[in-house]
Parts: structure tokens; C-alpha cells; sequence
């Protein structure tokens, strides 16, 4: 059974879990399958957005319950092992250079709002529920969630939701900076498409280098973030895209970037 989906609209890409019966709880071939799937889109070079999101009505609730059970029914080296590849399959999202948007609903739990945290940005539907449940389990969040969390709501809050394991819904996560935007349900996937087609008609080189700047900055000091935006600034002010972005302003015309 295929349990992810890929789709190509144009130079945006739509990756779909694509699991509903279990809300797109996570197993070890969709595991596989998920970084078949962003391998593929690493070779699109057209794809200037990637898009993920899950079928039925939810994004995922977590992992799936024998999946994790057998990860950890094995020694402690067999369970680390075994357990940090597969979480490593959903993170090979984090290796796109492109920008990646998650289009989440319904269950967003564990180790789903890990995936969704690992993208670049997060759209929800209005009925979201979002959960870092690892601790109802007796376990401590995988997936990146320790890392993730704290650098989007703070030490405090990432603290709070973790040792709660409470859901919180769709109003409260945009609250705190977890999500970007909320949205009606059935307008979920045209909204989110709407502002992936936004980014794609921007220069995509300059978007890869933003994106890159962004996160090697959480880790800079402040001057070497500028040494590196210099040298950025530099490379991409010699590309066709720079040129076309100048001619626009002075023309008094929308920009066609190219990706050159």
C-alpha cells in the first residue's frame, strides 16, 4: 500500500501521508516511502515550494503503536538505533533546499507535530489538535522535537507543552508562534497553496539562500550572520534573477524570475 502521496502543480509539490484509516500514524514504510518521496523531489528542479499535508481528517497522530513498541521491545543500542533512522526518514525533509510549508489538521500529535515543526513554515485548519503526548507514554520527545520546539515558542512554553503532553488547539498554537495561519477547514489546502504560489513567483535561488541564512543564523553571532548575508548578497547579485528584479522596479512591471 502506497502511504504517501506525491503530487506536482506546476513548480509547487504536494507530499500527502496518505494513511487515513490510522490518521497517517507513521510505520516503517512510510518511513521509507516519505524519503523516497523527498529524494524524488530533490531531483525536480522546477519545484520551487514543496507542500506536505495528510489525507482524511488529520495530518498525523503520531507514531503508529506497534511501530513504536517494536522499536524499543530490543537492547537500548538496537532501540537508539532503530528509533533515530527512523525518525531520520521524516527528517530528510530538513534537506531541501526549497521552502516547505505543512498544511496540518484534525490529530497533529507526537511525533506528527515533530514533521510539521521540521518544515519551514505551518498552516492549520481551525479543527487542529496539537499535542507533544511523548510523555503520556513514559517516553521523552524524538524526532527533533526538543530541538524544534523551543526555537519556535521559547524554553518556557516548550517546557510547559512537553511535560503536560496536553493538546492544545489551533487558536492557542498561533498564539504562541507554533503555526503561521488559521484557517477554515475547507479552505485549508487553497490557502496554503495560495501562499506557496506567492513564495514560487519569487526569485527561487535568493529563497534557497534565505532559507539557509535563517537557520545557520539560530546558531551565528550577530556578526557573523552579516559576514555570511554579505557573501550571499554577493553571489546572488550576479544571477539573471537579480537583473530581471531590477528591470521590474524600474520598468513598473511584475518580475518573471527565472531561477538563474
Amino acid at each position: 500500500m502506497e502511504t504517501v502521496s506525491l503530487q506536482q502543480k506546476g513548480d509547487i509539490a504536494v507530499l500527502s501521508l496518505n494513511h487515513s484509516k490510522t490518521h497517517n500514524a507513521m510505520n516503517y514504510d512510510m518511513a521509507d516511502q516519505f524519503r523516497a518521496a523527498i529524494e524524488t523531489i530533490k531531483q525536480q528542479e522546477h519545484i520551487r515550494v514543496l507542500v506536505i499535508t495528510g489525507e482524511g481528517k488529520s495530518f498525523c497522530s503520531g507514531g503508529d503503536l506497534d511501530t513504536i513498541f517494536s522499536l524499543y521491545d530490543r537492547s537500548p543500542a538496537q532501540g537508539q538505533t532503530t528509533g533515530e533512522a527512523f525518525y531520520k526518514r521524516f527528517l530528510s525533509v530538513r534537506e531541501l533546499e526549497i521552502p516547505v510549508i505543512a498544511a496540518i489538521k484534525g490529530h497533529t500529535i507526537g511525533a506528527g507535530l515533530c514533521l510539521a515543526m521540521a518544515c519551514d513554515m505551518r498552516i492549520a485548519s481551525a479543527d487542529t489538535k496539537l499535542s507533544m503526548s511523548f510523555i503520556k507514554l513514559g517516553l521523552n520527545p524524538g524526532m527533533g522535537g526538543t530541538y524544534n520546539l523551543p526555537r519556535l515558542v521559547g524554553t518556557a512554553k516548550a517546557l510547559e507543552l512537553c511535560l503536560l503532553g496536553e493538546a492544545i488547539d489551533a487558536g492557542e498554537a498561533l498564539r504562541i508562534g507554533l503555526v503561521n495561519h488559521v484557517v477554515a477547514p475547507d479552505v485549508l489546502m487553497d490557502f496554503t497553496l495560495d501562499i506557496a504560489g506567492r513564495i514560487a513567483a519569487n526569485a527561487p535561488i535568493a529563497a534557497r539562500y534565505i532559507k539557509k541564512a535563517i537557520y545557520d543564523g539560530l546558531e551565528r553571532d550577530l556578526y557573523s550572520a552579516l559576514a555570511a548575508e554579505a557573501m550571499c548578497q554577493t553571489i546572488l547579485s550576479s544571477t539573471r534573477d537579480y537583473k530581471e528584479g531590477l528591470s521590474a522596479i524600474r520598468e513598473k512591471r511584475v518580475p518573471v524570475f527565472e531561477g538563474r
